[in-house]
């Protein structure tokens, strides 16, 4: 009786020990399910980092070692000082145009506006477009400021003397030109969608054709190799 008496909780201590260890189990199970889940879903949300051949592919170009430029002394279509503060703290996309652009320039703004709505968000968050006028003549503050909300209230129109605008566009490889059309007259000019990155430092570009899906793929690959 005695014996019995002994081997009874011995049993029971065993029983209890498997218990425990199956829970131990089980939960070390659910763990490294969760751990394996975590990573396939960081995965497949963060976005790919192009090699500079894929991106060129793509159409984009990163420079090896992103260029530094002068100070812009503009003025935006709010009447603020437009200069290189503004540029530092978020990703810039830069288009050169001008609101009496029949084609290229609406169309460049309607698609930068359709990528900003297809970006991650934080992302999003941390890129503004800029829109810089090549005919300074016709484009004041007002003029600008119609044009670019229409596309999106956040785009920032940007204007100033011809000299400055001049430099700054020679300084982002971008060429503009004047052209008569008998008593008036529009502006020929690049249409390369310049990225300058968060510390203000000219990074590359995209050239057009501009398509979203492959911009999108390119912007957010340089974003997170950065």
């Amino acid at each position: 009786m005695i014996e019995s008496d002994m081997a009874a909780p011995q049993s029971e201590s065993t029983q209890a020990n498997r218990a425990r260890g199956i829970k131990l189990t089980v939960f070390a199970l659910l763990g490294f399910m969760a751990l394996v889940l975590g990573l396939f879903i960081n995965k497949i949300t963060t976005p790919r980092v192009l090699s500079p051949a894929e991106l060129r592919i793509n159409g984009a170009v990163v420079f090896d070692k992103p260029r530094i430029f002068k100070d812009p002394q503009l003025i935006d279509h709010r009447g603020q000082p437009f200069n290189l503060s503004r540029l530092q703290g978020k990703w810039t996309l830069m288009f050169f145009g001008f609101p009496h652009c029949p084609d290229v320039c609406p169309t460049a703004l309607a698609d930068l506006n359709k990528l900003l709505e297809s970006l991650d968000n934080d992302i999003r968050a941390d890129t503004q477009v800029v829109l810089v006028s090549v005919d300074p003549a016709r484009d004041t503050e007002t003029v600008l400021a119609n044009y670019v909300t229409y596309f999106n209230p956040e785009f920032i129109g940007v204007t100033g003397e011809f000299l400055q605008i001049r430099r700054f566009a020679g300084q982002l490889n971008v060429a503009f030109n004047k052209v008569s059309l008998g008593d008036t007259y529009t502006v020929d000019h690049s249409a390369n969608v310049v990225l300058i990155n968060p510390r203000g430092h000219y990074h590359g570009f995209f050239k057009p054709p501009l398509d979203i899906n492959r911009m999108k793929l390119t912007f957010q690959s340089m974003v997170t190799a950065f």
